[in-house]
């Protein structure tokens, strides 16, 4: 490779490599992460065939590093974490340190040095953001309690590793740490070094929030004036990359915590989403280049040469991340089929896994082998979630199925309402409404604007109290565990209204009303046309997709205010409700002449 080329020819082949894998990977329904680091391992040296330049590459994924830490800033959302720091919080560092614990003594098993033991733990411990955002989107479970939770959970994760990336390089300078040993711990110097990494962090925290808070968005909104929209974006990678650099050069705190602050103050001014909107080009970019890069460092060879290790490595990535949530969340007094769901997603290593390896081999603590192990289990983990997913859905229906064995998992949860809760005369004729969230409160309103009588259950203890202060008749609890749904009377029941978006949720509490009421109507909320197609074939009285019903309550008042009159609008939106769709012929027949049936302003 020519030098002067080096650079151009590195971006062609990793963004090259990365669509054509990438694109498979979905193709197989995988993540893009899985086909990104597979083409990493295509360019690296490891393979046969191109290989670019390791150092340049390198230096590139360091900028993927600093946005995709600018970002997590950007979205930090303090009041996200305060609505669920019951369960997130101590549930996520319980998570971490008991994962920590388990992969730091599996590598002392294997003969390592502390520090390296240390770093090993830490890298598993750490779930991937991107990978479980994307799953919880592609569930449609984003917006619901699970989502917030799960969320709040990886905020924290976050967290952990921006305060882990500070303290690492002053912890492993004091114990003297090495790949092949470490010497004896000086209390003194241990003290000393964090006392002064301690009191360089404050300084930079005290002085982006003092000064960063105010010239920061001061700085944003003199360019957004200008209406330049190269400029705000190159003031935007300014602010990132500068702060970075800047916190790195004068404090010493490393590139990661400076973005990160970089995207916390920025997240405060009214100019945020212009900010996330305009960076996420550049950050999508550079992240996966980060990820082609930590490709190129895995060694296939390390899955046919240590496969045990990786096993092993494998077994403490889903007992200490996906295993451990599940217990800790029953255990906060969360249901434990959403438990189980919401560990499954938590049972993968993958960005963060990566950047601490990185610190990790950079220091001098992590060999090599290490770094591939890491690396080598996280594409595994990844590839495998979806089976994960598979085995969590199928133990949540096999406990389900022993009612005993469910209450004494769940013996610790706030007890059942009992039927002086609700109705002292029993119920008929009334409707359920499974959730009680922003569609199911709209829901509920509507039912008691006309007096139609109905039981809600919701998930959220908070908010059936809530709901009980206004007269609501509610249910605490899961509607898929046995004996919930009983409550809400669905053998008497006329409809059943499940506003929740989570569809294995809601097909699991469908079985269970209808097994009840087999002539109960059912209205259900669906995010694709897929699962509005699946719930028709199981009966529903009508599912509804909401970014279909958004738009046609879009078109309607479109067509009203073109000057369409409101027969001719209803019949339109109608024909489409009925899946009457134009043919590519009449639709271009149309558009090139005068349309026989165009719409004419109304005249007063």
């Amino acid at each position: 490779m020519h030098p002067e080329t080096a650079l151009l020819v590195t971006l062609a082949g990793a963004f090259a490599a990365a669509f054509v894998f990438g694109f498979v990977a979905t193709k197989l329904r995988m993540p893009p992460l899985v086909g990104y680091l597979l083409a990493g391992i295509a360019l690296g040296p490891n393979s046969p065939g191109l290989v670019v330049d390791g150092s340049i590459a390198s230096q590139l994924a360091e900028i993927g590093v600093v946005l995709l830490m600018f970002g997590v800033g950007l979205h930090f959302s303090p009041g996200d974490l305060r609505r669920v720091r019951r369960i997130a919080l101590p549930g996520a560092v319980a998570q971490m340190v008991v994962a920590l614990s388990l992969g730091t003594a599996l590598a002392i098993s294997w003969g390592w040095s502390a520090g390296a033991a240390v770093v090993f733990g830490l890298s598993l411990s750490v779930a991937s953001t991107v990978i479980v955002l994307r799953v919880l989107e592609d569930r449609g479970s984003l917006d619901s309690v699970d989502g917030r939770i799960a969320v709040g959970w990886l905020v924290v994760e976050d967290l952990a590793v921006v305060i882990a990336l500070v303290l690492l390089p002053a912890v492993l300078e004091a114990l003297g740490s090495t790949t092949t040993g470490g010497g004896a711990v000086d209390a003194v110097a241990l003290g000393t070094v964090l006392g002064v990494t301690f009191l360089k962090v404050a300084a930079f925290i005290v002085l982006m929030g003092v000064v960063g808070r105010r010239v920061v968005p001061w700085l944003l909104t003199h360019v957004a004036r200008t209406g330049s929209r190269e400029l705000f974006t190159l003031a935007v990678l300014a602010v990132s990359l500068g702060v970075a650099v800047g916190a790195a050069a004068l404090f010493g705190v490393s590139f990661a915590l400076g973005a990160f602050l970089a995207g916390v103050v920025i997240s405060e001014s009214d100019l945020s989403y212009r900010a996330g909107a305009d960076a996420l080009p550049m950050q999508d970019a550079f992240a996966v280049l980060f990820f082609v890069s930590a490709g190129m460092l895995i060694e296939p060879s390390i899955l046919l040469q240590q496969p045990l290790k990786v096993l092993a490595t494998i077994g403490v990535i889903i007992v200490g991340n996906s295993l451990v949530s599940a217990a800790l969340l029953v255990m906060l007094r969360h249901p434990l089929g959403a438990s189980l769901r919401l560990a499954a997603s938590l049972g993968q290593i993958g960005e963060f896994s990566f950047i601490l390896a990185g610190l990790g081999v950079s220091l001098g603590v992590l060999s090599n082998e290490g770094r591939s192990l890491i690396l080598a289990s996280a594409l595994c983990t990844i590839v495998l979630n979806p089976a994960l997913f598979w085995g969590m859905d199928r133990l949540a229906t096999w406990i389900s199925r022993h009612p005993r064995l469910l209450d004494r998992l769940e013996r610790l949860k706030a007890p059942r309402l009992v039927t002086t809760d609700l109705w002292m005369a029993t119920p008929a004729n009334h409707a359920i409404l499974i959730g009680y969230g922003r569609v199911g409160r709209t829901i509920g309103e509507a039912f008691v604007r006309v007096g139609v009588p109905f039981i809600a259950i919701e998930q959220d203890r908070r908010v059936v109290e809530a709901m009980r202060t206004l007269g609501v008749t509610a249910v605490y609890g899961d509607a898929t565990r046995p004996g919930i749904l009983d409550y809400a009377r669905p053998e008497f029941a006329r409809l059943l209204v499940i506003a929740t978006p989570d569809p294995y949720h809601a097909r699991h509490v469908i079985e269970l009303a209808r097994a009840r009421n087999p002539h109960i109507d059912i209205i259900v909320r669906t995010h694709a046309d897929t699962e509005q197609a699946f719930f028709e074939q199981l009966g529903v009285s009508k599912a509804l997709m909401g970014e279909r019903e958004l738009a046609f309550g879009m078109a309607y008042h479109s067509l009203r205010a073109a000057g369409c009159d409101d027969d001719r609008a209803d019949d339109v939106i109608a024909s489409l409700r009925g899946g009457t769709r134009m043919s590519t012929r009449e639709f271009s027949s149309i558009m090139s002449g005068d349309p026989p049936t165009a719409v004419a302003p109304e005249h007063s």
